[in-house]
């Protein structure tokens, strides 16, 4: 057996991919409040979502059994890149002079370059399966909106994406290689939909948000029975698919003997990081395991740590039903921060319902204290990582110094969710001083939720 202390990367076998998804609301130890329809307040039911989704996803959406099995035609795609490395961030550790040992699963090496795909190919293939010609979607930083059109690709589907104005003029060969993989990328707001014609009547220059993003891509799902509608985030299928990255990280940690203390994860709608923590929670819950679960957010961004838990739409327009998560407000317009991905009003339901319920741990970071992380990370271990994951590198390298002074010998696993290959404008501007830190005032927090929707306490 190799050893934790001598290994650099451990790895899995091909055989060894998961074959099964697994679903965290079996063992939860209460259920998340239920997803509301905005006109009766009501539950809603397989057929409220059946304009948008495939049922096999409305299936899995509602799904408490613990094991979902992957189709053997997700399994072939995922053998491009799966299982991904798990590696030892021996020279990081050397640089900080810590005792913790760091680990990182690393997601960079999908065909897009992030975590993305995990989900994005089994939502095309459901897709596919059910007659779907063409899906939509949003995207922020652009690893969704890659991700999607590679899954597209993958099973004969046109991809249409809306991509968040900010982060479309901050990153233009994201448009490049979304329409290499074949799909159409607009940006948002646009003037192809009414959610976005409106918005731009009132703001000319809006920066977009992935709220107005979703709104744009709902609604030309909505107008066509052959095009349905994708989620990158958010949604408990889309996490459902993600826990391919923490069940091989239980593997592999098992292949040299160890367990991690602290999980830490960059949290924007959530999939990330369910995706490296719900496994790991399963065995906290069922006593097999102690470790302390942390997400981190943008101080930018901070609907864990400032956001109110309560029912609000996923999107800006009000066309999606209500769920009940911590949320910034649905007309939250973020600031342009460059981590993209992380810059939605609400977070996952079912990681919202999570944290209030007391089973993970949330911190916001600003943004250069993360690009510094990010600096320090390519600079030892050699990969430049995308913006978001460098939150969570913040916080490892913050309690990687803590052990330094302790002491202690904590294990530390994160997930590095996607590469910066694209994002080299942003660490351009990092390089050059010219990156600033933005945190929201109390005043504007109260004033963007102040218009949520009126939930009843009984619903």
């Amino acid at each position: 057996m190799t050893t934790a202390d001598e290994a650099t990367k451990i790895l899995l076998a091909e055989s060894e991919i998961p074959r099964q998804w697994y679903n965290i609301l079996a063992d939860l130890p209460t259920p998340p409040p239920p997803v509301l329809h905005p006109g009766t307040l009501q539950p809603v039911g397989p057929d409220d979502l059946a304009p948008l989704f495939p049922m096999a996803l409305i299936m899995q959406e509602v799904s408490t059994d613990r094991y979902i099995d992957i189709p053997d035609d997700v399994l072939d795609i995922y053998r491009l890149w799966r299982p991904s490395p798990l590696y030892r961030a021996h020279r990081l550790e050397k640089a900080l002079g810590t005792p913790a040992k760091i680990f990182y699963k690393y997601e960079g090496v999908s065909p897009a370059g992030s975590h993305k795909p995990n989900t994005a190919v089994a939502q095309a293939y459901y897709n596919a399966q059910a007659g779907i010609r063409r899906l939509t979607t949003e995207t922020g930083a652009g690893q969704w909106g890659t991700a999607l059109a590679f899954a597209c690709a993958q099973f004969g589907l046109d991809a249409e994406i809306w991509q968040v104005r900010a982060s479309y003029d901050q990153k233009p060969y994201r448009k490049i290689m979304i329409e290499t993989f074949g799909g159409t990328i607009h940006p948002s707001p646009s003037t192809l939909t009414a959610a976005g014609r409106a918005v731009l009547a009132q703001h000319p220059d809006s920066p977009g948000s992935l709220g107005i993003a979703i709104s744009e891509a709902v609604e030309v799902a909505a107008q066509d029975p052959t095009t349905n509608y994708a989620l990158g985030s958010v949604l408990n299928h889309v996490l459902l698919h993600q826990t391919v990255i923490g069940q091989e990280a239980l593997a592999q940690f098992a292949q040299v003997g160890m367990a991690p203390d602290l999980i830490v994860g960059c949290t924007g709608g959530g999939s990330n990081f369910a995706g490296l923590a719900f496994p790991f929670l399963r065995e906290k819950l069922a006593g097999r395991m102690d470790v302390t679960i942390r997400a981190v957010e943008p101080a930018s961004c901070p609907s864990l740590t400032r956001g109110k838990y309560a029912y609000d739409f996923g999107d800006t327009a009000g066309m999606t039903p209500l769920m009940k998560m911590h949320t910034l407000g649905h007309d939250f317009i973020p600031d342009p921060i460059h981590a993209g991905g992380l810059r939605y009003h609400g977070m996952s339901p079912l990681v919202s319902h999570i944290y209030d319920s007391g089973l993970i741990e949330a911190v916001a970071k600003t943004q250069r204290e993360c690009f510094e992380a990010g600096i320090q990370f390519a600079r030892t271990e050699g990969i430049i990582p995308a913006p978001e994951p460098t939150h969570a590198l913040a916080a490892c390298i913050e309690e990687a110094l803590r052990c330094k002074e302790t002491g202690e010998s904590k294990v530390i696993l994160t997930a590095l969710c996607g590469h910066g290959h694209l994002d080299l404008a942003a660490y351009g501007a990092y390089l050059a001083g010219e990156l600033v830190d933005h945190e929201l005032t109390s005043e504007q927090l109260s004033e963007f939720v102040a218009d949520l929707p009126r939930v009843p306490a009984s619903a």
